[in-house]
């Protein structure tokens, strides 16, 4: 199930990738801005239930392609721009397991706990215990 999800995350890049492909900005354009949604994470200033509210917003593809959609609706190059760099930026953070994040912190996410596994302490009757006589 893991891979049928990555495949579906490289799918949405390449989807993207091929919208900017016919968009008139030049390719440099497109390494230049991927982390911008990342700004979001300054919402974790105020605490981790609001900088998850502020990183699931920047993350969330319903607002890739309602921003994209509205830039192609207007035509407004740089909306689609937009709409296609969110879309872009999420489905590669969520090929490298990063998803939305839970208000309990940084780490947990819907795709589950990221970053540095932390060791879980040893259950009970594997710890030794001396005896005394």
């Amino acid at each position: 199930m893991k891979n049928l999800l990555k495949l579906e995350e490289l799918a949405q890049a390449l989807l993207a990738l091929a919208i900017f492909n016919h968009l008139p900005y030049a390719w440099w354009v497109l390494p230049a801005t991927f982390l911008l949604p990342d700004l979001s994470m300054i919402g974790y200033l105020a605490g981790p239930r609001v900088g998850a509210i502020c990183y699931n917003l920047a993350h969330h593809k319903a607002l890739a392609v309602a921003v994209g959609l509205a830039g192609w609706w207007l035509a407004q190059p740089v909306l689609l721009l937009a709409g296609t760099v969110l879309l872009f930026h999420s489905a590669f953070d969520r090929l490298l397991g990063y998803g939305l994040k839970h208000a309990t912190g940084f780490q947990d996410t819907h795709l589950g706990r990221v970053g540095k596994a932390q060791p879980e302490p040893a259950p009970a009757h594997f710890i030794h215990q001396p005896t005394l006589g």
